[in-house]
């Protein structure tokens, strides 16, 4: 199992050190830094400003948002990406949801899986440099009866295949990454329940492709805050509001996924109340109703023995790439969590 580094959203505070929190990911062999984007900086950017000030961590876009950009224009910027940084470019696509994609793109949030697939295929056939011409539902190059005409991509690829990741969450979407991706990005992920969520879905459509899980790299994200193990409940409260925001805040009250996810993972009851509370204006009463364990399950919390051992339960559910979220309200806060990370997988014999 590898470790990576997930940035978050530039502009949320931290810009500084996260420049210096990836340098140093870099200096301790970390595999992959990942940036996000939603509605304020865009991942593109931040994976140049990261990769040129960095010498051998891949650079990843979790996400690159399919209804942002068109295929076409993704296959350039992941071409561009990869020739900058000497081959260290990943490119993470995901559809996001209702709100982003209708409000702020002005995309119809409407056939999320064929949507995708189309998306996957014509940037994978642009990457090819052969002249592209797609007939699909969702989109036709060039378009008919017009001047159009097949092009091809006039920049030559650092490598011939950039690795291809997708957020999922659904079991469909998850099956479908399985089929046509090389990677899948997971987020709130338990070790307990990650076969009966994830991998099952995700080894099925491996199978619908005729291939196995070997070589397709399970890659959740979790929040890391370091500290002793008596404290693990106030540790845990520092991600209530997080927590409460994706699972009662994310999309609507009929398409949240990740409300969904933590139905799935037994927790029900506590999924309906946080969301009702959150749609209802009160955002603390939604932070207050997330169970304490949920927390515990998605993120790495307390000493470095006790983190060890948690990572030693994702390598043994299939996470091949822990992504991992260094909290802390400095610098030095978060260097130290990062650090925590390399000691735990050496603790852990998986370094």
């Amino acid at each position: 199992m590898q470790l990576g580094i997930n940035l978050g959203y530039w502009g949320a505070g931290m810009d500084g050190d996260n420049l210096a929190v990836a340098q140093e990911a870099d200096r301790l062999g970390y595999a992959v830094c990942w940036a996000a984007e939603a509605y304020g900086s865009d991942a593109a950017t931040v994976l140049t400003w990261v990769a040129a000030q960095t010498e051998r961590i891949d650079v990843g876009s979790a996400i690159f948002q399919i209804p942002a950009r068109q295929p076409a224009m993704t296959a350039m910027t992941a071409a561009t990406l990869d020739s900058l940084s000497g081959g260290r470019f990943r490119l993470g696509l995901g559809v996001s949801g209702p709100q982003v994609s209708e409000g702020w793109y002005g995309v119809k949030f409407d056939k999320p899986l064929s949507r995708t697939r189309e998306y996957v295929e014509i940037v994978r056939k642009a990457m090819t440099r052969e002249r592209l011409s797609y007939d699909g539902a969702h989109w036709t190059l060039p378009l008919p009866d017009g001047p159009g005409k097949p092009i091809k991509l006039t920049v030559h690829p650092e490598r011939e295949h950039i690795p291809l990741y997708i957020a999922a969450i659904g079991p469909k979407n998850l099956e479908q990454t399985g089929e046509i991706a090389d990677g899948a990005l997971l987020i709130f992920p338990s070790a307990e329940h990650l076969e009966d969520t994830a991998i099952k879905h995700l080894r099925a459509g491996r199978e619908k492709a005729g291939k196995t899980l070997d070589g397709f790299d399970v890659c959740p994200t979790l929040p890391l805050a370091l500290g002793e193990d008596k404290d693990v409940e106030r540790l845990a409260d520092t991600f209530r509001p997080y927590t409460a925001l994706y699972v009662g805040g994310m999309g609507s009250r009929k398409q949240n996924f990740y409300n969904q996810l933590a139905r799935r993972m037994g927790y029900e009851a506590a999924a309906d109340e946080i969301q009702d509370k959150y749609l209802s204006g009160d955002k603390q009463g939604a932070a207050a109703a997330v169970p304490h364990e949920l927390i515990d399950r998605t993120t790495l919390l307390g000493s470095v023995e006790r983190i060890a051992d948690r990572m030693k339960a994702y390598a043994a559910a299939g996470v091949t790439t822990l992504t991992l979220a260094p909290a802390g309200f400095t610098l030095d806060e978060r260097l130290a969590s990062l650090r925590a990370g390399t000691q735990a997988m050496e603790l852990a014999g998986l370094a």
